[in-house]
């Protein structure tokens, strides 16, 4: 599913305009850019949850050239999906 299909779906479901509908869903998705700029959690009950996990630093080492290289430590973005949610993915 793409985000036009999304529009679609709630504008259909919601019986609104889908200029309403995309409105509300550039919405939701900018809060939640917001959120994770700002280093936030975001827990979405009954779907699940973006968290960070921080990555130290390590040495890697050059795919082309073989040469080792130091990785430096970042954030990461993940999302771990509710337990109803797995329960649904695995029923």
């Amino acid at each position: 599913m793409i985000k036009a299909d999304l529009v679609n779906k709630i504008a259909r479901e919601m019986d609104i305009p889908k200029q309403e509908a995309e409105e509300g869903v550039n919405l939701f998705f900018h809060s939640i850019k917001e959120a994770i700029l700002k280093g936030e959690e975001i827990e979405i009950r009954g779907f699940g949850s973006f968290r960070f996990r921080k990555r130290t630093s390590r040495s890697g080492r050059n795919p082309r050239t073989g040469e080792p290289v130091k990785v430096p430590p970042k954030k990461v973005l993940y999302f771990k999906p509710s337990k109803l949610l797995k329960e649904l993915i695995n029923s």
